[in-house]
């Protein structure tokens, strides 16, 4: 089992939440809610208002999220989904834990945990907004664009 980090559309109550619950693409077990220990930059970019956190450690903010544990199987649907290595890459970052699953609520400690972001993205997209999280339908006004609709 490996420790995966989601921020985006892969959150519960969020567009892509369904894979993370779909069992015939591997499984995956909720384990938390974190943050990044490092700053980095969340933008929503592209024409289907995708959120990116761009790998630039120290820059933006702390990013919000949810700590899955997943299999074999889900990590490379979640490759395959996350478009790696071209799109998003997975690396290990340092997640602080906000709050564990039945723990009584409060987190501690810092883990590594597999999170998506990306390298390889247009130089203008360091001059959009940061976000600390991301919810698709937030005051920013941009709505994911599922696969399904593009």
């Amino acid at each position: 089992m490996a420790r995966v980090f989601v921020y985006g559309t892969l959150k519960k109550g969020q567009p892509n939440y369904k894979h993370m619950i779909n069992t015939a693409k591997g499984l995956a077990k909720f384990q938390g809610r974190g943050r990044t220990a490092e700053k980095y930059p969340l933008v929503i970019a592209g024409k289907y208002n995708i959120p990116y956190m761009l790998n630039i450690p120290g820059t933006g903010h702390h990013i919000a999220g949810e700590i899955y544990t997943v299999d074999d199987q889900m990590l490379q649907f979640l490759d395959e989904f996350e478009g790696c290595p071209d799109m998003y890459q997975r690396t290990l970052m340092r997640i602080e834990v906000v709050e564990w699953e039945g723990k009584g609520g409060v987190g501690e400690g810092v883990m590594e945990c597999f999170v998506y972001s990306t390298t390889t993205y247009p130089p203008e997209w360091v001059g959009l907004p940061y976000h600390d999280s991301y919810d698709s339908s937030g005051k920013h006004g941009l709505s994911y664009v599922l696969r399904e609709s593009r």
